[in-house]
């Protein structure tokens, strides 16, 4: 029995890849970029779930989606939970997987002897936030787009392109509890114009970063 720490899985996602796809979030990041718009996936998860549950929660969405992106956190810091959980999707569906890491393509290539089968298209390297932001899917322009499938790069290979303003775009989730979530690559100030814009309001956004743990 595989557990995976898992901040959360939404669908449809629309802004991480083409078509509306299932988006997997893990929980925990030992990089910790600064900037990153998904801070609060920082921290070491407190609950871990079966790899085999998820995917049976998952399964109903596959029948209708167009595609899966996995980011976090970082996939890679789990990266037995990732591998088991990329297999078993591959077991049930034929739309294209795309993963997201903060590692750099020469700090897997162990990892991806086992993975790469299983992944269509991987988006590697860490964010930076000094970096011009002028790529589709990548947070900052250092970040690397790489094809694994034939699926993977007639999927991907538009998007090996500059972004276009009307192409910045966020989706927005919303929790049962009220929390709401952001999915998507926003331009450099976007988070501090909505933090503005609620606070003129009467809002307020609080976000909590677990430490370190050892």
């Amino acid at each position: 029995m595989v557990k995976l720490g898992l901040s959360r899985i939404h669908f449809p996602v629309t802004t991480l890849g083409p078509g509306n796809r299932i988006g997997i979030w893990f929980q925990g990041c030992r990089l910790r970029c600064k900037g990153c718009i998904s801070a609060d996936t920082w921290g070491t998860a407190k609950e871990f779930v079966d790899v085999d549950e998820l995917v049976d929660k998952l399964t109903p969405w596959l029948a209708q989606a167009d595609g899966i992106t996995i980011s976090g956190g970082e996939p890679f810091d789990q990266v037995n939970a990732l591998s088991t959980l990329l297999q078993q999707l591959k077991q049930k569906t034929t739309i294209d997987i795309l993963v997201y890491t903060g590692y750099s393509l020469e700090q897997i290539t162990e990892h991806l002897i086992t993975i790469k089968p299983y992944i269509d298209a991987l988006i590697t390297d860490p964010f930076q936030y000094q970096t011009a932001q002028t790529l589709q899917l990548r947070g900052s322009d250092n970040q690397r787009l790489h094809f694994f499938t034939p699926l993977g790069e007639k999927r991907f290979r538009s998007y090996q392109t500059t972004v276009n303003e009307q192409e910045k775009a966020l989706d927005i989730m919303f929790d049962e509890d009220g929390t709401v979530w952001l999915a998507g690559i926003p331009k450099r100030n976007d988070m501090q114009l909505l933090q503005d814009m609620l606070a003129q309001q009467g809002h307020r956004i609080v976000l909590t970063i677990d430490k370190p743990r050892d």
